[in-house]
C-alpha cells in the first residue's frame, strides 16, 4: 500500500463507525482521504478538525451499483454497519441489511486491479456462525464467509463481545452490569465501543504484518479462502497499541 492512505467507512453512524470516523480523521491517522458512503452521513460540525479531507455521500444500497463506490481507490475499507431484527421489522429486513447490504457494498468498493493491494475490516460479532440455528449468529458467519470470498488482500472480522459504552437500550442496561462483573475473571465478554473503534483503527494502519507479537489472530477457511479474526481478548490489546 501506498504511503499515502485512503480509507472507505460504511455504517459512520451507527454505534462503532460513530467513533472510528474521528479517529480517522484525527491528522495522525495515517490516512489522507476518507469516505463516508451511507443511507445517512455524519454532520460535518459535529467532527471538528480534518473535515476537509472527508468526502460523504448518501446511497441507497438497494441501488449499489450506482453509490460511485467503484470510482474511488480504498487502501482500507472499514465497515461497521449492522441492523438489529427488532429494528430491520422481520427476519428477512435483517438479513437483507445485515448481510445483504454489508456484502455488496463490500464488492462493489473492491478493485477490479489485482496488483492494487485492499484490507477489508469488519466488525461481527462473538459466535458468529453460518451454520447456528439462530438468525443472528448465522448471518454474522454467513457476511464473514461472503467477505473472505471476494478476494480482498486482507479480510479481517472482529468479534467482539457485549459492546458498552451506549447503555441505551433495555437489553443493555440489564446484561451490562453482569458482562461488567465476569469481565473482572475473564477477558472474553465485554468491550468499551471506544476500544473497538481504536482498535479498527490500528488493524487498518498496521495491516495483519504490523500486529504485534502476543497479540493473537486465529485463520479460519471458507472454501479456500482465508480470513482473520480477532476475538475480545485480542482487540482488548489492540486498542492499546500506539500504531
Amino acid at each position: 500500500m501506498s504511503t499515502e492512505k485512503t480509507a472507505l467507512i460504511i455504517g459512520a453512524t451507527g454505534r462503532t463507525g460513530s467513533r472510528l470516523l474521528p479517529l480517522l480523521l484525527a491528522s495522525d491517522s495515517g490516512f489522507t482521504k476518507v469516505a463516508e458512503y451511507g443511507r445517512r452521513v455524519t454532520p460535518k460540525d459535529k467532527l471538528g478538525v480534518n473535515v476537509d479531507k472527508l468526502e460523504q455521500k448518501v446511497i441507497d444500497f438497494d441501488k449499489i451499483h450506482e453509490s460511485g463506490l467503484k470510482d474511488g481507490k480504498w487502501d482500507v475499507v472499514f465497515i461497521t454497519l449492522a441492523t438489529q431484527r427488532a429494528r430491520a421489522g422481520s427476519a428477512e429486513a435483517f438479513e437483507r441489511i445485515d448481510k445483504g447490504y454489508v456484502l455488496d457494498a463490500a464488492k462493489e468498493a473492491k478493485s477490479s486491479d489485482p496488483k492494487f493491494k485492499q484490507r477489508v475490516i469488519y466488525v461481527s460479532s462473538a459466535g458468529a456462525n453460518p451454520s447456528s440455528f439462530f438468525l443472528y449468529p448465522r448471518c454474522k458467519g454467513e457476511t464473514e464467509d461472503g467477505l473472505a470470498s471476494l478476494g480482498y488482500s486482507e479480510t479481517i472480522i472482529f468479534r467482539p463481545g457485549f459492546l458498552r459504552g451506549d447503555d441505551r437500550g433495555l437489553v443493555e442496561k440489564m446484561i451490562g452490569p453482569i458482562t461488567t462483573f465476569g469481565s473482572h475473571f475473564s477477558s472474553s465478554l465485554e468491550i468499551q465501543l471506544d476500544q473497538v473503534a481504536k482498535s479498527m483503527l490500528n488493524i487498518g494502519k498496521l495491516g495483519l504484518g504490523g500486529i504485534p507479537s502476543g497479540l493473537s489472530t486465529q485463520e479460519s477457511w471458507n472454501k479456500g479462502s482465508p480470513f482473520n479474526v480477532l476475538g475480545n481478548a485480542s482487540l482488548l490489546k489492540l486498542s492499546q497499541v500506539n500504531a
